[in-house]
């Protein structure tokens, strides 16, 4: 992927972003666009060495379209301003645990594993895999190539309390707590300028594995 290209591009629709600019300049739209299909098909390939439950997926269908719903959005810019893609049993569904990418410049891209807002069967099935098998959870979270990417579920959209049927003092109320399972890791402009960058996210997607298999054992 011609990263510097596709930045380059994401930066002039970001002070752009309007259909008459858009149409004018489609067909780079597409060269980058076909850039990162291109490069989420090698990186599908990476990480399905490593977890074969994404092995039935087309990779060709796992890249997200720039156009944005705006149907009930304040913000009614048309595009959005990365590039973006998601790996899972399902595809780039959100019904499974698997591993999304957004390339984004301003130093906003970033990696992020696990389940978004799972619905409330699975979130309850999520909550008694943590509440039976959290240790092992936790112990995942101390080895040392996941220490190196992640540190900590993102919480923006956690409970205040501990959810009803859970003690506040349970050792692992923080974990319960969250409607949503996702650990992240950002990469800066020039992580992703750099000629190893395929490598470096596929070892933080490898990394982070953990966390998808044990919410995967959780929704089984």
């Amino acid at each position: 992927m011609k990263a510097e290209a596709v930045f380059d591009f994401l930066k002039k629709l970001s002070r752009n972003n309007n259909r008459e600019w858009f149409e004018k300049n489609k067909g780079k739209y597409l060269e980058i666009k076909e850039m990162f299909d291109a490069f989420a098909v090698e990186l599908f390939e990476q990480i399905v060495m490593f977890d074969e439950s994404i092995a039935t997926q087309d990779p060709k269908k796992l890249t997200f379209r720039i156009y944005r719903d705006v149907r009930f959005s304040k913000d009614k810019t048309p595009y959005k301003t990365h590039m973006s893609a998601a790996y899972s049993s399902v595809g780039k569904g959100l019904g499974k645990p698997g591993y999304y990418i957004q390339i984004e410049p301003g130093n906003k891209s970033f990696i992020g594993i696990g389940q978004y807002m799972p619905d409330a069967e699975n979130l309850s099935r999520i909550r008694q895999e943590i509440d039976y098998n959290g240790d092992n959870l936790k112990k995942a979270f101390k080895e040392k190539s996941f220490k190196k990417y992640y540190d900590a579920f993102w919480d923006g959209d956690a409970l205040k309390t501990s959810p009803k049927g859970y003690p506040k003092d349970h050792p692992h109320a923080e974990w319960l707590k969250l409607k949503s399972f996702i650990i992240t890791h950002e990469f800066s402009d020039a992580d992703v300028l750099s000629k190893t960058f395929l490598k470096n996210i596929a070892a933080a997607a490898k990394a982070g594995k953990p966390l998808n298999d044990f919410l995967n054992e959780a929704l089984a």
